[in-house]
């Protein structure tokens, strides 16, 4: 009997292990893809239709070059960083004070709060409102009208509580009786312990305002103040490159297709290697404050 279970076991073992194989395969083929197609000639990349392992043509860094010679591209990289680094240190201070006070046993409003603010996860006032309001409080065409808004998201605040909320209660009681106020139980229990939790928000946070794009093509004017993601989307949408290299013009449009999928790996390269130095805090973040028993 029990050798029927090891073989049940191990083709249960060997089919997940395939299916979660071609899943990450199909993950991988698009970014593949396009690390690929980014170092192919322009002239074979054109001319293809087809999925592509490995680089057409002759191996060229054509467009790499053509995307950093691009100032527009230099700029709104520097523009994206000081927006995630100020909206990621923003919403996890915002957030993580606001899931500390809302995770408190003796703070009586908590759960009515809480109402509330997941309330304003299903319904809000909408784009029209949200811009109105902006202008009404003077942050239009300023990086405060990307980061406020922003700076507390409710699903990020439900998982920090439920975070804080599963750290032993003796902990705190311990730290009470040596004389602890709440500002050092926050600063010294707390957040050490709830560190993956932490991890996991600060990658979520960071990830968002990376990727945002929207929000600043409603607030911003000023594209000197534009992210990465709006001139990224000009290249991929609009077809705008501004391709320039050693002051001529190289706007040909044999290249279009090869700027474009530059550009992709430009833009998302700095997330990828951030990625594996917090990944192993990532599902044990997201877990914490989720088991009970």
């Amino acid at each position: 009997m029990s050798s029927e279970k090891n073989v049940g076991r191990r083709l249960f073992l060997g089919f997940n292990y395939v299916l979660l194989g071609v899943i990450a395969l199909l993950c991988l083929a698009p970014m593949w893809h396009t690390l690929a197609a980014s170092l192919s000639s322009p002239v074979e990349l054109n001319a293809s239709r087809s999925l592509l392992f490995f680089p057409v043509g002759d191996l060229t860094f054509k467009g790499y070059e053509i995307v950093f010679a691009n100032p527009s591209i230099w700029k709104s990289y520097l523009n994206t960083m000081l927006y995630v680094v100020g909206g990621t240190a923003l919403g996890i201070s915002m957030t993580a004070l606001g899931a500390y006070t809302l995770s408190r046993r003796y703070f009586m409003p908590a759960n009515t709060l809480m109402l509330l603010i997941v309330f304003t996860m299903l319904f809000n006032g909408g784009m029209i409102p949200n811009y109105i309001l902006i202008l009404k409080l003077g942050l239009y065409n300023s990086a405060w009208a990307l980061l406020l808004p922003a700076a507390i998201n409710v699903f990020h605040l439900i998982i920090l509580r439920s975070a804080f909320q599963g750290v032993p209660a003796a902990l705190e009681e311990s730290a009470k009786l040596d004389g602890a106020n709440e500002i050092q139980i926050f600063l010294r229990i707390i957040l050490p312990v709830s560190k993956a939790s932490i991890a996991v928000i600060v990658l979520f946070i960071a990830v968002m305002h990376w990727n945002s794009w929207f929000p600043a093509s409603l607030y911003l004017a000023d594209r000197a103040k534009f992210p990465l993601q709006i001139i990224l989307r000009e290249i991929l949408i609009d077809g705008n490159t501004n391709m320039t290299s050693g002051g001529a013009n190289a706007a040909i449009s044999i290249y279009k297709s090869l700027i474009k999928y530059c550009t992709v790996i430009v833009s998302t390269l700095p997330i990828l290697c951030v990625y594996p130095f917090i990944q192993k805090y990532f599902a044990k973040g997201v877990m914490i404050g989720a088991i009970k028993g």
